[in-house]
């Protein structure tokens, strides 16, 4: 399982769910920024770097995957351009063609004249309460509807970022739905992140509850699945130390471990990660 080539007959499905309640107006760990601003920041780059390594022969994207990002506060939003909460999917070259809007970043302040250019599909949002059941719930349609037109791709990567519980019922029925789909290639993954308030006290990708602090960090855990061997070595090339059974599952990440988590999360549709991409048809 989890080793079926990734190339344009068989794209690969990324969907991100984005926690903007209100909570997330907070600052995060010890960030000089807030964590809807900091969080925003590392999935705009995430993105930015999948369009990139998908782009062939100039400027031409080629759809090795689709990719939806839904956020959620009192209601449940689709947050690309030409996209709905019940067609949340888009085809990368879609993505790469419409950001809502372009940055000039300045890496150095003393070279103010020098800057790179940074598309922007996730705004910072906060405010209002946290429906992720909602959000879950979303993303089941979505997936499910994805892997009947692609039975032999490989299996949809679903990425929860939130700093809370979930505000309008028990979020573990919609994850489990979402954890029995899946291809030919094997069951979708659902991973989680909790983002910090502190920066202290993380837990990174347990194998049990036994170790975990609160109801919070045990239902998160559960809605999480295991990590599949690629996922597993991807991890421990950033140092991670697992034990077997470990879960996709971050508790009281900082910004740094959340770009590390999204960057593993995502191997399955970036090339050169598992499996590599390829130019197949």
């Amino acid at each position: 399982m989890y080793t079926a080539e990734v190339n344009r007959a068989q794209p690969a499905c990324l969907m991100l769910l984005i926690d903007q309640s209100y909570s997330m107006s907070e600052p995060w760990s010890h960030a000089a920024m807030s964590k809807a601003a900091a969080l925003a920041t590392a999935v705009n780059n995430v993105l930015t770097t999948s369009v990139v390594l998908c782009t062939k022969g100039g400027r031409r994207v080629v759809d090795y995957f689709q990719v939806g990002a839904l956020g959620y506060s009192d209601i449940v939003s689709s947050l690309f351009q030409d996209s709905t909460v019940d067609e949340p999917l888009r085809p990368v070259s879609a993505l790469a063609d419409k950001p809502r809007r372009v940055e000039k970043i300045v890496p150095d302040p003393a070279r103010p004249d020098e800057f790179v250019v940074q598309p922007v599909w996730v705004e910072a949002v906060h405010g209002g309460r946290t429906s992720m059941t909602g959000a879950l719930s979303a993303a089941e349609k979505a997936v499910s509807a994805w892997c009947v037109d692609h039975p032999d791709s490989f299996p949809p990567i679903v990425i929860n970022l939130t700093d809370g519980m979930a505000t309008d019922g028990d979020p573990i029925p919609a994850a489990q739905r979402i954890q029995a789909l899946g291809t030919n290639d094997g069951p979708a993954l659902l991973l989680n992140v909790h983002l910090s308030r502190n920066g202290e006290g993380r837990i990174n990708f347990p194998n049990s509850e036994v170790s975990l602090p609160d109801k919070e960090a045990r239902l998160l855990f559960e809605m999480s699945s295991e990590l599949p061997t690629p996922m597993a070595e991807a991890a421990s090339s950033f140092r991670y130390d697992l034990a077997p059974g470990a879960r996709g599952f971050l508790y009281n990440a900082d910004p740094s471990a959340v770009v590390q988590f999204l960057d593993i999360g995502t191997r399955g549709i970036t090339p050169g990660g598992f499996p590599e991409i390829t130019d197949g048809e």
